[in-house]
């Protein structure tokens, strides 16, 4: 945790120190209130790329799933975050968001 609080505060991002476990739960939703935001902010644009693809092939891309993956492995582990917590949070989102995406290239890109 030290290392993470480090990093965060190294990016000009400041962490509060709680005084109690009430306000500490607090912060903790925001943040989860937060990544749910931009979760959405992805999905969002996951249905615009259905326009530019030509194939359900082109719609699975495993290609870039792999880089995906390990893009997030590799920024986890900068932030001193289980890689693997990471992966496994990311392929069921991936897996998710690409059901989407056949759905809407099946729709003809219309989101």
């Amino acid at each position: 945790m030290l290392q993470l609080y480090s990093i965060i505060v190294n990016k000009g991002e400041k962490m509060k120190k709680c005084d109690s476990l009430e306000e500490l739960r607090e912060e903790v939703d925001k943040i989860d209130e937060q990544i749910v935001e931009l979760i959405a902010k992805r999905n969002a644009y996951i249905k615009q790329a259905a326009k530019f693809k030509t194939t359900i092939e082109d719609v699975k891309s495993p290609e870039r799933i792999d880089q995906v993956m390990q893009n997030a492995r590799k920024k986890a582990i900068e932030l001193g975050v289980n890689p693997n917590m990471i992966e496994e949070l990311f392929k069921i989102m991936i897996d998710e968001m690409v059901e989407t995406e056949i759905a809407e290239f099946r729709n003809g890109g219309n989101f």
